[in-house]
């Protein structure tokens, strides 16, 4: 199976990329450099000429705050790239997987979100996603939307990383402590949408690692993991303004995934093990 990475260069693609190669499948990553996906005539001369069999969409503007003022940057790639790809993927016959994300949603109440649920996203970098579904979802008769939240893996920067710097030079953080949601270890991610791609189990999934926390409480895990001597202080969001409004809850419910028989992933405590781990492992 030829199998078409977008995101090559960020944290999602390239351990799908690397996942994949090690289930011998044909594997093909592209960042930006070598496909800008806000290129239509680009994007459809090197989709025809590779005839990929599926394309797993991980490429994004996922500057949350620089969005709200880079609109257009933000727009073309995460709409116009979309529709591109979408497009392309029909005219070729690839399987289409789109990665999305819990900021689709409006983030209040205190009930997980399911795939169902109304969306209604309060800020840019949300509407331009939801508005990548749409495409998706108009173009293609069969499709792939998986949802994630609070990505973190070893190619690129995350809250994690910022955490373990921070503690070399502080001995206490104020980290918001009113925003719920799952970390999602895109290594775990990586195994399931390698996994569902080789399906034809259709539609819209939720896929994070088990459990919710705050932001305050993964800080406080990250330390006590990592052996570090580490106060955290929970704020409230109004006590850390953004440029963007962060949903209060990035809650999803994940039962999709198990009645269509995948296997749900690890517990966010246990994938940020393996995460310290695998980051030990880099520094040799």
């Amino acid at each position: 199976m030829k199998i078409l990475v977008t995101g090559y260069t960020g944290q999602l693609g390239y351990d799908v990329v690397k996942e994949g190669s090690q289930h011998g499948l044909d594997m093909h990553g592209v960042g930006r450099e070598q496909l800008d996906i806000t290129k239509e005539q680009d994007v459809y001369e090197y989709v025809k000429e590779l005839k990929p069999d599926a394309i797993i969409h991980c490429a994004a503007y996922t500057a949350v705050d620089k969005a709200e003022d880079n609109k257009e940057s933000c727009w073309n790639a995460n709409v116009n790239g979309t529709t591109y790809l979408a497009g392309v993927a029909k005219e070729v016959g690839a399987k289409f997987i789109y990665i999305s994300t819990d900021y689709v949603f409006q983030g209040t109440g205190e009930i997980p979100f399911k795939e169902s649920s109304e969306i209604s996203p309060v800020g840019y970098y949300g509407l331009t996603k939801s508005q990548g579904e749409k495409a998706v979802q108009e173009i293609l008769e069969d499709w792939f939307i998986v949802r994630i939240s609070w990505v973190f893996g070893i190619n690129g920067n995350n809250f994690i990383k910022t955490m373990l710097r921070l503690s070399e030079t502080h001995s206490e953080l104020n980290v918001v402590g009113d925003q719920f949601g799952s970390p999602t270890y895109t290594f775990d991610l990586a195994k399931l949408l390698i996994n569902m791609v080789q399906t034809e189990k259709y539609g819209i999934y939720h896929a994070s690692n088990e459990g919710f926390c705050t932001w305050a409480e993964f800080a406080k895990e990250i330390f006590k993991q990592s052996y570090k001597q580490v106060k955290v202080n929970a704020i409230t969001t109004e006590e850390y303004p953004t440029r963007a409004v962060r949903p209060k809850n990035s809650c999803l419910s994940k039962d999709k995934l198990q009645e269509q028989g995948f296997n749900r992933l690890p517990s966010w405590q246990d994938a940020l093990g393996h995460y310290l781990e695998q980051l030990k492992e880099e520094v040799k």
